[in-house]
């Protein structure tokens, strides 16, 4: 396992690439990977840290979208589907089975037996890759399995499965994959101008946000997959150029779990507005999402303002009555934009498709738009089909290695032959289950550095499972730069603690600056 090697703009200044792909969240990264396995060459650029947008602000979810099928979309359902099984192949460690309770309401928008009926169909498009056939349930048998549920109006429910995932992490699993297959990538490095020569986008003006650097990059075609920033970057090449998106905001928020006393994941309908919403367990958390509300702000700046909290704990409590959830309880909380596809301006956001499209610009820039976490794969295949296309390549269809190609760390499927090592090394058991679920097939990389360190088995943080050794591997293999690439996205600290992480801010600060001067050396 080699290190992880940001590119640098000198690297990028001098080498020519064949697809330059703009924005590094899921998207970007599912294109780059697919790309470097049929062998373009290719470059990424991501103006903040990989997956810092959208990509680590969502519900957690890898699901076909079981309310989906209410507004007839079969086909998105069945693809979603589909690519769940794949990327519980690929990725077991961060996309894990989870067990959903749909509780039946005389109130429900959709009646029970029309519920059912939906269940019975999700499993049959499943097919092979379902995870397990869903249970209708009796009041009572639905009290057992949650028997803090609001009870007046209950007449029974189900239980049906799908997966939650990491979402930062799988992001970042994905960048590593498309450098490991080639490709150059570089976070904290942004598009500040297109290149043109005659009627053609030739390249982009890149500025390193760290150094303060800039240099140009020349391709064959530039990609555009920016997600909430795809207009801002269309416009780079024509400024008249009409918007592709419509953004809406989901929001979340996080409680102790022991406030709600959910034991699974809950599916119900808001009594407020009459929305799909969700109640995640997340180890010792609860989530509660989420929000579908349009937003026209800067994608920079987006965050969960106080209505959007007030609507999830009013929501919850609707169906957790006992809860009695209040922002004091507000652990943590997110927002992020979807970059949904701009459709009837009535439209209800959540009436809007998950799908999603590739347009080409004025000037040969080619942006794809739309979509959904699940199905980053079925995206990036696209818009490689018709890059391929565009450039008159000739080259061997990539989608097996796409399809059958472990990410990082999904190499070893069980690792629980690993924790005896763990448990040899002193780590208590909470740790060595943190380092299996984050790391995979890659957690012995980690017993290797506390090996040649006793110092990094500490603890980063007295309330997390958390140790200074996966600072140290986030600097060496995972592109980390900055303390909140760190507290954020690889370890979540930033949402798994009251304080946000703030107790273990100045020894990440410490061991990411031994890293860098490690490497410097």
């Amino acid at each position: 396992m080699t290190p992880s090697v940001r590119a640098t703009l000198a690297d990028l200044g001098t080498e020519h690439s064949d697809l330059l792909v703009i924005g590094g969240g899921i998207t970007g990264a599912g294109i780059a990977r697919d790309a470097a396995l049929r062998g373009f060459r290719v470059a990424l650029a991501e103006a903040r840290d990989f997956g810092s947008g959208t990509s680590s602000r969502s519900s957690r979810l890898i699901h076909g979208g079981l309310r989906y099928l209410e507004h007839g979309h079969v086909h998105l359902v069945l693809e979603a589907l589909r690519e769940r099984a794949v990327l519980r192949r690929l990725a077991p460690h961060l996309v894990q089975p989870l067990s959903f309770v749909l509780p039946f309401f005389q109130s429900d928008r959709v009646p029970g037996w029309k519920a059912r009926l939906g269940l019975t169909l999700y499993d049959f498009l499943a097919g092979w890759g379902n995870v397990r056939r869903h249970q209708t349930l009796g009041k009572r048998a639905l009290l057992e399995l949650e028997p803090l549920l609001r009870e007046p109006g209950l007449t029974g429910g189900a239980v049906y499965y799908d997966a939650q995932c990491d979402d930062a992490r799988l992001t970042l699993a994905v960048v590593r994959a498309a450098a490991e297959a080639g490709a150059r990538v570089a976070n904290y490095t942004r598009v500040t101008s297109l290149l043109f020569e005659g009627d053609r986008v030739v390249g982009a003006r890149l500025r390193d946000e760290l150094s303060g650097t800039e240099a140009e990059h020349r391709c064959r075609l530039v990609v555009n997959a920016s997600g909430p920033w795809g207009d801002v970057i269309r416009r780079l090449e024509d400024p008249a150029a009409a918007p592709l998106l419509r953004l809406t905001k989901g929001s979340h928020l996080m409680v102790p779990q022991a406030r709600i006393g959910n034991r699974h994941a809950i599916i119900f309908t808001s009594p407020l507005d009459r929305r799909v919403m969700f109640i995640l367990p997340w180890e010792q958390w609860t989530y509660i999402g989420t929000t579908d509300t349009d937003d026209a702000g800067d994608p920079d700046a987006v965050s969960a303002d106080q209505s959007d909290l007030i609507y999830l704990l009013r929501s919850a409590n609707s169906i957790y009555p006992g809860a009695r959830l209040t922002e004091d309880d507000v652990v943590a909380s997110w927002a992020g934009l979807r970059p949904l596809l701009a459709a009837d301006p009535h439209s209800s956001p959540a009436q809007i498709p998950r799908e999603h499209r590739i347009v080409k610009g004025s000037r040969g820039m080619l942006t794809i738009a739309g979509g959904k976490l699940t199905t980053f794969r079925v995206m990036a295949r696209d818009l490689v089909d018709r890059a391929a296309r565009e450039l008159g390549a000739h080259r061997a269809d990539g989608r097996a290695l796409s399809r059958s190609r472990p990410l990082p760390g999904g190499e070893a499927a069980v690792t629980e032959t690993f924790r005896p090592q763990g448990l040899e090394l002193g780590l208590s058991d909470s740790t060595v289950s943190h380092l299996l679920k984050r790391y995979g097939g890659e957690t012995p990389a980690l017993f290797a550095l506390c090996r040649q360190r006793a110092e990094l088995r500490r603890p980063l943080h007295p309330d997390h499972p958390s140790i200074a050794a996966q600072v140290i591997f986030a600097r060496q293999r995972e592109f980390a730069c900055t303390e909140d690439d760190v507290l954020v996205r690889r370890i979540h600290l930033s949402t798994e603690t009251r304080d946000h992480g703030a107790a273990a801010r100045e020894t990440v600060s410490t061991l990411l600056a031994e890293a860098l001067d490690a490497r410097s050396g």
